[in-house]
Order: C-alpha cells, then sequence, then structure tokens
C-alpha cells in the first residue's frame, strides 16, 4: 500500500481512509467500505460512501465528520510522525473520531488519551503537511 504522507488526509488508492465511509463511523458506529458510486473530493482527496444520503451528509460540513489528524494515528501524531491506520481503531472522544495503526497501538492509546490528544494537537500543526 503506497500512501502520500505529505499528504493532511490518511489516503490510500482506495481514497481517502483507505474508502471507508466517513459518516457511518458516526451515524452506525461502524467502518464500512465506501463505493466508487457515492463519491465527493475535499482536501485533495476523494472520500467514499456508503449511500448517497452520507456522500450528502458530508459534503454538506465535510469538517464536522472530518477525523483528527487527518485520519493518520493519532498515537503517531502525539509523538510527533503520521503513520497509517486501520479502519476498526476508531474512537471517539468528546465527539471527536481518532484512528490509530492498529489494535494494540489503539490499546496503548485508550490508557491516557487526554495526554496523547495535548501532544499531538501541539505537532500537528507542524507535521501535517510533512512525509
Amino acid at each position: 500500500m503506497t500512501i502520500a504522507q505529505k499528504a493532511e488526509v490518511f489516503s490510500t488508492k482506495n481514497g481517502a481512509l483507505n474508502g471507508y465511509d466517513v459518516v457511518s463511523f458516526y451515524t452506525d458506529s461502524a467502518a464500512q467500505l465506501g463505493s466508487k458510486a457515492y463519491s465527493y473530493h475535499w482536501k485533495n482527496t476523494t472520500w467514499y460512501f456508503s449511500s448517497a444520503t452520507h456522500r450528502d451528509t458530508f459534503s454538506t460540513a465535510p469538517e464536522k465528520f472530518y477525523p483528527a489528524y487527518g485520519g493518520w494515528c493519532a498515537y503517531g501524531a502525539s509523538n510527533g510522525y503520521k503513520a497509517p491506520t486501520e479502519a476498526t481503531t476508531f474512537t471517539f472522544v468528546d465527539g471527536r473520531l481518532y484512528f490509530n495503526y492498529n489494535e494494540a497501538v489503539k490499546n496503548n492509546w485508550l490508557k491516557n488519551t487526554n495526554d496523547y490528544i495535548a501532544k499531538a494537537d501541539a505537532h500537528w500543526p507542524v507535521i501535517k503537511n510533512k512525509d
């Protein structure tokens, strides 16, 4: 899987978030693959959705659904770097969507999310457009 780490949004050849429907995390608390039939281009990448309703919901307010750190690993961001993520590692903290590299990293992330979020928030402006 080739990943353009300079991009602000975690994206693969399958689109933003590796082709997963970002709205489904909010509406269904589930990782659902999107469809090429329901796409929307935003932040220099293509986002895919599982339905026209999800696509239209996103297109009217994409910032509302935009994951923390562009969908890159939240734990990685807290340590000053970007790392790819798996859709199943999602969590919500205060209504904000976060992803992690894998389940082991997510388990570590869950031990001290507030501290990791503060560190990632400080690093993100510096790393978001870097390799």
